[in-house]
């Protein structure tokens, strides 16, 4: 059995080029128009075709997941903030921590104006400290689609491992594409 986390702590974890900070009251406004971007709503699987990508989502709903995300203690949310703007870009999240093995999950999601500055490979080599250093969790896992080459890179290059393959796991526009299934170990991180 490993320890029981209370995620209700929500630090604040400053790099070179981001801050990963717990979200504020109306980074709702800001998290609409990036959840909106047809190209992220793909690359998340939100979607499962190109009309479904362009359609605008309720407001309403998402100002109440991201209003909540500091009062929930199963799970760590946290803003990505471009540190020199003070633009948020996006978020990182520790979910679905099993207590029995140590394990969590990953996920990242970058908005446009976020990406190709190097603020997502920060911003996960923070995090993944964070759940190794603090946390101290077993391992981290993270699904991703084939057909998002540039993250799974991003990936690698943080040092987690390909595990495995869902051939065929998810349908966009009628196409199949696998899922891949990448980790990292407390004892990857440690060599590394």
């Amino acid at each position: 059995m490993y320890q029981k986390i209370d995620f209700s702590y929500k630090p604040v974890l400053e790099g070179e080029k981001v801050i990963l900070r717990p979200f504020e009251e109306n980074d709702w406004e800001r998290m609409v128009e990036i959840i909106a971007e047809p190209e992220l709503r793909r690359l998340t699987g939100s979607v499962t075709n190109d009309k479904e990508a362009e359609e605008p989502e309720e407001a309403e709903p998402i100002k109440e997941w991201y209003q909540s995300r500091n009062d929930k203690d199963d799970r760590l949310d946290l803003a990505i903030v471009d540190k020199k703007s003070r633009e948020l870009v996006g978020e990182v999240v520790f979910n679905e921590y099993d207590e029995s093995t140590g394990n969590i999950n990953f996920r990242i999601l970058m908005g446009q104006s976020g990406c190709n500055k190097g603020f997502g490979t920060e911003a996960i080599s923070m995090f993944i400290k964070y759940g190794m250093t603090e946390l101290k969790v077993h391992k981290i896992g993270l699904e991703v689609y084939s057909f998002n080459p540039r993250a799974e890179r991003v990936y690698q290059k943080a040092g987690f491992v390909l595990e495995g393959v869902k051939r065929e796991d998810f349908s966009y526009n009628g196409e199949y594409f696998d899922t891949r299934i990448y980790g990292m170990l407390k004892e990857d991180y440690f060599k590394g």
